[in-house]
């Protein structure tokens, strides 16, 4: 690892010390205090590069390029399931298919069984976009795990999935 690349580790190691010096005395687990607080971080910083140097571009959200990766995976689904796989409350999936279909990416069916079934699926407009803009993506996923072998990918997403089934209930 570069010299100027250590710095912002050192400044988030840093950050840590203060926050237990802050609350010393306090019966807080502070390793499972910093675990949490660095995948919020992880998370945030990889969400606003990504906005940054890819996203914005396109005039899409995380939010948004989340939907449409999801539906380019899986295919077509309804807006409920939908909106657990995006991590999204239902109202707030409402609000995103409505943005993407006035941009032609997403198409909207009423089930006719069940009026109130709504299956969402990507337009061609949308395949193409994601199928254009994933492949970058992967890129800058490749360049955020820089310095991570393949085996350390590897636990980094074993431990996750366990943080992820903890706070799922499961």
């Amino acid at each position: 690892m570069a010299e100027n690349d250590q710095a912002p580790t050192e400044e988030l190691l840093q950050q840590e010390q203060d926050i237990r010096a802050r609350l010393s005395g306090e019966a807080f687990d502070f390793e499972a205090a910093q675990a949490i607080q660095n995948i919020y971080r992880a998370a945030s910083a990889v969400r606003v590069r990504a906005e940054r140097e890819l996203l914005n571009e396109q005039n899409l959200t995380w939010g948004g390029f989340t939907m449409l990766w999801v539906l380019w995976v899986w295919g077509t689904m309804d807006s409920s399931s939908l909106a657990a796989e995006c991590g999204v409350a239902k109202g707030t999936m409402t609000g995103m298919v409505t943005t993407l279909e006035k941009r032609g990416l997403v198409e909207r069916n009423r089930d006719s069984d069940d009026r109130r079934r709504v299956e969402v699926g990507l337009t061609t407009a949308g395949t193409d976009l994601i199928a254009e803009l994933y492949p970058r993506f992967n890129k800058l996923e490749i360049a955020l795990t820089d310095g991570l072998s393949a085996k350390d990918q590897q636990q980094l997403s074993t431990l996750l999935r366990r943080i992820i089934t903890n706070a799922d209930g499961l």
